[in-house]
């Protein structure tokens, strides 16, 4: 059977003039005399082949010159160091084979393509460079995440997608027919991971949730990813800390470990050192404060949207919180302060730039009364929710947790102009293929 060289470990050094064999995808190609210039992309990565016309067999170097981009390709030669090529490696093909050759016109093509093409052929889309440097840094912004988690002593939890009962606002849930009755696509883990703190302690989860909110803005999406945390005997002041600690962690590991893919992005790395503890914090007395000042029509009471949180973030360089929120735009679950009943003792974590919101939590309602007291004000029926409630009759401690929007995050340490290009399939409003 024949070993193939990965070409990632081509591309970190220590195969020069020795003799590979590899195999992958015609990314591109060009001519040029008695040269072909070949890109290939194996899925590691992606390396410059040279074929000289007088150094392989006259098949060879006719197949190199006619392959339909994305075909896929075996070859074999002779890896060199090479500051001009992607990368600063190259390899000299000494023997070539189409395994697969594509169909002539790839779709998509080296031109501008508007965004509704390219949603529309993501399928192939995400083959591109830009796609393929975005989910990199995706999938090492996990890992970093879950290396915190790993360190720090929390146990991944995973909980429903199917629901009875709404965790967030029941107007932005998908309705699902469930044999003979109705269910809902989770909006949250949380409700379950309150009733799994009692078992595991701190906990976390990496799943997708879904809101059916009728927004068209360059910041939602349907389904999305979210980290999720909760933790027992944890107050307001305990959770920020972990928002901090672990959203520092996952900056400083991508500067790091993938500046190059950074610097593609045009994101200067070193912008993630900005992010020190502790975060700034602000209430929302003073966001209001802040936004009057700018002449943005807005009121004690009002929840933050799109244009506020934009507004207010033009004034940060790192992320901040923003706490004390009405009880009036919480959900049901959040613990007024008693010290102010009007307000509730949470938190929303703001990227700025512009980004706006990538994390939402904090302290729970951990009291029975108290919690019976806030559902009957937002007119939610005790039945629906009767095993959650039977989590304050049985061993309730304080608590608090938060939610991360993983898209939203990336977007933010990307610079995406878009959400959409936060996820290799994105869900929208108006799009659920491919």
């Amino acid at each position: 059977m024949v070993e193939f060289t990965d070409i990632s470990a081509i591309l970190l050094g220590g195969f020069e003039d020795r003799a590979v064999t590899a195999h992958g995808w015609l990314h591109n190609r060009r001519s040029s005399g008695g040269i072909h210039f070949l890109l290939i992309r194996d899925g590691t990565g992606i390396i410059q082949c040279t074929l000289k016309k007088d150094r392989v067999e006259p098949d060879d170097f006719d197949l190199a010159g006619k392959l339909p981009l994305e075909s896929v390709v075996e070859f074999s030669g002779i890896v060199r160091k090479d500051l001009r090529a992607p990368g600063g490696y190259e390899i000299l093909i000494e023997k070539l084979a189409a395994t697969n050759i594509a169909e002539e016109e790839f779709p998509v093509a080296k031109k501008y393509h508007g965004p509704e093409f390219l949603l529309d052929n993501r399928h192939l889309w995400i083959r591109s460079k830009k796609m393929q440097t975005i989910l990199r840094i995706r999938s090492k912004m996990l890992e970093a995440a879950r290396e915190w988690f790993k360190l720090n002593g929390y146990t991944e939890f995973q909980a429903p997608t199917l629901i009875t009962a709404a965790c967030e606002g029941g107007s932005t849930l998908f309705g699902v027919k469930y044999f003979d009755r109705e269910a809902y696509l989770t909006q949250s883990w949380q409700l379950y991971a309150e009733a799994a703190i009692a078992s595991l302690g701190r906990i976390y989860t990496i799943a997708p949730s879904f809101r059916a909110e009728k927004s068209r803005t360059r910041r939602h999406l349907t389904e999305y990813w979210h980290l999720e945390v909760e933790i027992p005997w944890c107050d307001l002041s305990c959770i920020m800390k972990v928002e901090e600690e672990l959203l520092t962690h996952i900056c400083h590991t991508l500067h790091r470990e993938v500046p190059k893919e950074l610097t593609a992005l045009r994101k200067d790395p070193e912008e993630l050192l900005r992010v020190e503890l502790p975060f700034k914090r602000i209430t929302y007395d003073e966001a209001v404060e802040i936004l009057q000042k700018e002449g943005v029509d807005f009121e004690w009471g009002d929840d933050l949207g799109w244009v506020e949180e934009k507004q207010l973030t033009l004034k940060f360089d790192s992320p901040f919180f923003v706490t004390h929120y009405p009880a009036g735009v919480k959900a049901f679950y959040h613990k007024p302060d008693p010290k102010r009943p009007e307000v509730t003792l949470s938190a929303d974590l703001l990227a700025p730039e512009g980004y706006g919101e990538i994390t939402g939590g904090g302290q729970r309602i951990d009291d029975l009364n108290e919690l019976l007291t806030r559902m009957k004000e937002g007119n939610l029926n005790p039945d629906d929710y009767k095993w959650y409630i039977d989590l304050r009759r049985y061993g309730s401690v304080p608590h608090s947790g938060f939610g991360l929007g993983v898209e939203r995050t990336l977007a933010w340490i990307c610079k995406l102009e878009h959400i959409r290009d936060a996820v290799a399939f994105p869900r929208l409003i108006n799009r659920v293929y491919p």
